[in-house]
């Protein structure tokens, strides 16, 4: 195995490279990821969207080569628009927002039409959640926000709120129509929406995390609630069978 250099290629040099060694024959591909957006670190690793023909099935593969660690994400010409749907219904556009902001590294003509696919589901957003999405929800959070109120176990406490985060962000953006994210792409998320809102979110989280204050969680939940009707426990119910049905 490679080893990571201190002295290496520019990240595009590096790109390049790759594909003609390793990928010569494919009929495109981009270099994506955080370093194309200018926000690389000493960590970061090249993301390479390649496409390919000959290729039978979609893989993704993580390796070290010319100095660099690189993750590879592998499709033939209609594998791709599997993944694109596969993220749309999940709300996490990873794919679709690696090939829109990446940068083309090799296109023997076939780039621009993949790119397009992928700005205009961008633009379309995720789908609209159904009532009944909504309504459960809303219990979900509330039954989580009831056990953190509930709770004196602070090793449990510091779960739950990993959880109820977790569902917050995630109903803030989708009823707004935005995509979500994991990781460090929920603050990312939250911040494009409203970085008021962002700010709020991780004063509240910060300060139960740091000194064990649940106050501003709570209100920051239920003042994500109270548009939609608050929090939503009595009259609940999934699977129940109408007694007029016959």
């Amino acid at each position: 195995m490679e080893a990571i250099q201190l002295n290496k290629l520019n990240p595009i040099q590096a790109a390049t490279q790759f594909i003609a060694e390793r990928f010569p024959n494919c009929q495109g591909a981009l270099l994506a990821g955080s370093i194309v957006r200018g926000e690389g670190t000493e960590t970061s690793d090249l993301d390479i969207v390649i496409f390919d023909k000959t290729l039978e099935t979609a893989f993704r593969e993580s390796l070290i080569a010319l100095g660099w660690p690189i993750e590879i994400f592998v499709h033939n010409l209609s594998s791709y628009k599997h993944f694109f749907q596969m993220d749309y219904e999940r709300a996490k556009p990873s794919l679709p927002k690696m090939v829109s902001e990446g940068i083309v590294i090799k296109d023997e003509g076939i780039i621009q039409s993949i790119k397009e696919e992928a700005n205009e589901l961008l633009r379309k957003g995720p789908e609209k959640w159904s009532d009944e999405t909504i309504t459960m929800k809303r219990y979900f959070i509330t039954d989580t926000l009831d056990d953190f109120i509930g709770s004196n176990n602070r090793e449990e406490d510091i779960f739950i709120a990993n959880a109820l985060a977790d569902l917050v962000h995630e109903f803030v953006l989708r009823m707004n129509g935005r995509w979500i994210g994991t990781s460090k792409w929920v603050m990312r998320a939250l911040k494009k929406y409203d970085e008021k809102f962002a700010d709020e979110f991780v004063v509240a989280f910060d300060e139960f995390y740091r000194l064990g204050e649940k106050s501003k969680i709570i209100t920051l939940v239920d003042n994500v609630l109270e548009p939609y009707g608050g929090r939503l426990f009595d009259g609940f119910s999934i699977g129940k069978k109408d007694s007029t049905d016959s």
